[in-house]
């Protein structure tokens, strides 16, 4: 790492980070209920921001627009609404926008959006939409200057990248657009977000690039999901999680020390900035947070 992280604080009790967290809207009334227990759990250790994902197809934008209103309405979280160019056309995609606009919403994670036939196959525009998720910052940043964008980056770039060096002149065009923030894909090797920071500031990118953090619920899960997503699974990482396929409670432990390890060892090089990808699940999430300092109600302490 040739970057030298500033320390989040100097003397003997260093600030906690501050953090946010990813949710993905219910399906179903149990699913619901699910979430608003996760989201209650979470709430009382004041994340900076929570963000709600977004899919293509009518039924699914409206679950996130509810679950956004909803936070909104019944807590004191400030929401992040996720939003796609997939098979919109600009006006459909507008409309999401000046719908959040209308209720309050002043931070959107733009993003172009997987392909609907899934990871692997050629990504195509809609033939009135947003051409990239650079278009749809611009046109977001120009129609509503007081909404925050944040963005997507990639530590082992995107799938469909053919290079780092074309990803991050990706990130930079989306900066240039209007982006004020980026959060990474998740990954399990520090270095490989220490060596992509060390290139995102060396081709002049000065936004904050907040690492994205997955607590493993599901080792079988986590591994399938990173392979769609073109993440690495570490063999340390898959020898941790070896022969507790059917021991969910050790198989919890070593998730929390895994989690744990990770975020206390990017915050001792100055990481200030923590997103974590909750699965709609709190109890990780909420260990890790409280390993590094981070106290219910805004009692702090040093991690």
């Amino acid at each position: 790492m040739s970057e030298t992280i500033s320390p989040a604080h100097t003397g003997s009790q260093p600030k906690p980070p501050s953090i946010s967290f990813e949710f993905f809207p219910p399906k179903t009334e149990e699913m619901e209920q699910n979430l608003w227990g996760v989201i209650n759990r979470l709430a009382p250790l004041h994340p900076n921001f929570v963000s709600v994902t977004y899919g293509a197809g009518g039924s699914t934008r409206e679950r996130t627009h509810a679950t956004i209103a909803r936070i909104l309405n019944e807590t004191k979280l400030t929401p992040a609404a996720h939003l796609t160019c997939v098979d919109a056309a600009c006006a459909d995609i507008d409309e999401v926008v000046d719908r959040y606009h209308d209720v309050g919403v002043r931070h959107i994670v733009a993003l172009r959006g997987d392909p609907t036939s899934g990871l692997g196959s050629t990504y195509r525009p809609h033939p009135q939409g947003y051409q990239s998720s650079a278009d749809l910052v611009r046109n977001i940043r120009t129609r509503y200057p007081d909404i925050e964008v944040t963005v997507s980056a990639y530590p082992e770039k995107h799938p469909e990248s053919p290079t780092i060096e074309a990803d991050i002149d990706m990130l930079k065009a989306k900066v240039d657009a209007g982006a004020t923030r980026a959060i990474t894909q998740f990954f399990f090797d520090n270095d490989l977000y220490y060596r992509y920071l060390d290139r995102v500031r060396a081709a002049g990118i000065e936004i904050p690039v907040v690492p994205g953090i997955l607590p493993v619920q599901n080792f079988k899960t986590a591994k399938n999901f990173a392979t769609r997503a073109g993440a690495t699974v570490p063999d340390w990482l898959a020898a941790k999680f070896e022969g507790l396929d059917e021991d969910p409670e050790t198989r919890k432990l070593v998730a929390a020390a895994v989690a744990a390890d990770q975020v206390q060892k990017l915050a001792s090089q100055g990481v200030e900035i923590f997103h974590f990808y909750t699965m709609n699940r709190a109890d990780l999430v909420f260990a890790t947070s409280h390993l590094l300092g981070i106290r219910p109600n805004g009692a702090q302490r040093a991690a």
